[in-house]
């Protein structure tokens, strides 16, 4: 019972019987204003055929017996009848000092018997009232006096039992209501509701999704957005799994490969001081490898962390920089790739050195590789890499731009989505994913610009930091 009066099903059926008796009370005022119009023409009716006789009998005057009696069954205290403008009392007892109200009923509007009605209902009792109206489609006139004690008590009467209908009514009908919408909308909110707390104890169950209808109702459409999401969810946590467990997998092994790696980088070292021209010419090619994977399993490891540190920021030089980029990508004078820096030296920019270092870092370092497999056979092609930049107002452009073969469409579709992003076949795209979450902890924004001929553009924007009114106030 408790379920019945607080939940949506309670609250429904208690509101369907208030506003039923809200209609019941607009229905009411005519009603009652019809039932008090009756009764008064019921009085005039009575005593119209009743005077009719009387006036048919032509009398000097009617017995007080008889007059008692007439006025008696008409309820009234004075019945008068006017014909061909002569007005005739036909029968009168108690004559009222005075008359309260006077009531045409030839032609009354609605509004005003609501009016008169409500008066009668709320404010009458004791009243004397003079009623008249015209006996059927003749000229003549019947006339009453009588109080409203018995009008309003018959009232009374019938607004009690309009309540007490009503209320039955509104009941019937607030049950029928709860039966038909618990049926259509409840109870299948019920079922979704029960199918999500069911979900979310085992997610990972299969057998724990909704199962829908294929009926065409809203509720059964939500019904089938919910099953298609609780499928995606489970997708969404098995690839979670997944990656957590790789995630373990590289961490347990990370520790061992970089020993490994680093035994390797100490032996490749000494293959530097060798005569032989062949070991030389190899040498700075192995090291490079060594310290991509020693970067790759960095960057793996790195991804997995729950953030990256707060920037550091300062001002420094661009162009240094991207030197520094430079550099380190050692980029092969036999590959035949330029790498081209455009930044004039005197452009500044506000930011945690390191993490700008590795957001151009990455996106060179994609440029450099895709231009490496693209196609090396073709030594006529052109490749080179960009970098440039510009400072328009407190923020710093910086476009990295090469002449590659462009973004696959997957790549582009899933630009900064881990393991679905790269660009090249065995990558994780883990590259990009880690640029913006730098570029964004600046406050900044990275971009791919679509360009009119081949290659990729990127186009990173760092705003400087927003200065306090205190340090402003303070180098004013």
């Amino acid at each position: 019972m408790p379920r019945l009066f607080s939940g949506l099903s309670g609250r429904l059926l208690w509101l369907t019987v208030i506003f039923v008796m809200l209609a019941e009370i607009l229905i009411f005022v005519p009603s009652v204003a019809g039932m008090r119009m009756n009764w008064l023409r019921d009085r005039l009716d009575t005593a119209a055929a009743a005077g009719i006789v009387i006036d048919g009998l032509q009398p000097s005057e009617l017995p007080r017996a008889v007059q008692d009696d007439t006025l008696l069954a008409t309820g009234t205290k004075v019945i008068a009848l006017k014909k061909d403008g002569t007005s005739r009392l036909l029968a009168a007892t108690d004559l009222p000092p005075q008359v309260d109200q006077v009531f045409d009923l030839t032609d009354v509007p609605m509004w005003i018997s609501m009016r008169d009605a409500l008066d009668t209902l709320f404010l009458g009792g004791g009243r004397v009232m003079r009623v008249f109206g015209a006996i059927g489609d003749t000229d003549m006139i019947i006339e009453l006096v009588m109080t409203d004690d018995a009008l309003r008590k018959d009232m009374l009467k019938y607004s009690k039992m309009m309540f007490l209908l009503s209320l039955l009514i509104s009941l019937i009908t607030a049950v029928l209501i709860f039966l038909a919408i618990n049926r259509m909308m409840i109870m299948p909110i019920r079922r979704l509701t029960h199918s999500m707390q069911f979900f979310s104890e085992q997610p990972e169950d299969p057998s724990r999704v909704f199962a829908g209808d294929r009926s065409r109702g809203e509720l059964a459409v939500a019904g089938r957005h919910l099953a298609a999401m609780q499928v995606e969810l489970q997708r969404t946590l098995k690839q979670q799994k997944n990656l957590a467990d790789l995630g373990l997998a590289v961490s347990k092994i990370n520790h061992d490969m970089r020993n490994i790696l680093a035994s390797a980088q100490l032996m490749s070292d000494r293959l530097t001081d060798v005569d032989d021209p062949m070991v030389r010419s190899f040498a700075p090619k192995l090291l490079r490898t060594i310290d991509r994977a020693v970067g790759y399993t960095s960057e793996v490891l790195a991804y997995g962390q729950a953030s990256e540190a707060a920037p550091r920021r300062r001002r420094i030089r661009l162009a240094e920089l991207c030197q520094d980029v430079r550099d380190i990508l050692a980029i092969d004078p036999d590959a035949s790739i330029e790498f081209i820096d455009q930044i004039p030296a005197d452009v500044e920019v506000d930011c945690d050195s390191e993490q700008l270092f590795r957001v151009i870092h990455n996106i060179c370092r994609n440029a450099l590789q895709a231009l490496t497999n693209f196609d090396p056979e073709d030594t006529s092609m052109v490749r080179r890499i960009t970098v440039s930049a510009h400072r328009i107002g407190s923020v710093v452009s910086i476009t990295v731009d090469d002449t590659g073969p462009g973004m696959p469409r997957k790549a582009r579709e899933n630009l900064f989505s881990a393991f679905r992003g790269s660009a090249r076949s065995g990558g994780t795209g883990l590259g990009l994913v880690i640029a913006r979450e730098l570029v964004l902890a600046h406050g900044g924004t990275i971009a791919l610009v679509e360009k009119p001929g081949p290659g990729t553009q990127f186009r990173i924007e760092i705003p400087d930091r927003p200065v306090s009114l205190e340090d402003y106030r303070a180098r004013a």
